[in-house]
């Protein structure tokens, strides 16, 4: 079950559990569009890339199944990125599709 957390990573940008602006990776690294831009489409966690983020139903269509059966996580995963550090490491990647990585 994603966690979906509740900001981006790298600038806090506050990402609801509706947000269209949430990308995450295999390992549900969050990070909002921008971020993405700026870290070349390259996790600077795991090295892979990122897809926009589920959006749970608020509704529950099925019993059981909505956001109110299951709620996003309120904890804070707020750890910036050295934007340098990373454009070396994304350098490395550079040309390799992130399903190729």
């Amino acid at each position: 079950m994603l966690e979906l957390r509740p900001t981006c990573e790298q600038c806090n940008k506050t990402l609801p559990p509706a947000s269209t602006e949430a990308m995450i990776c295999s390992y549900e690294c969050t990070y909002c569009r921008d971020c993405v831009d700026a870290l070349h489409n390259v996790c600077p966690n795991c090295g892979g890339g990122f897809t926009a983020r589920p959006i749970r139903p608020a509704h529950a269509w099925r019993p059981g199944v909505s956001l109110s059966d299951q709620p996003a996580t309120r904890t804070v995963t707020h750890k910036p990125v050295d934007l340098a550090a990373h454009a070396r490491f994304a350098a490395q990647l550079e040309g390799w599709a992130p399903e190729q990585r």
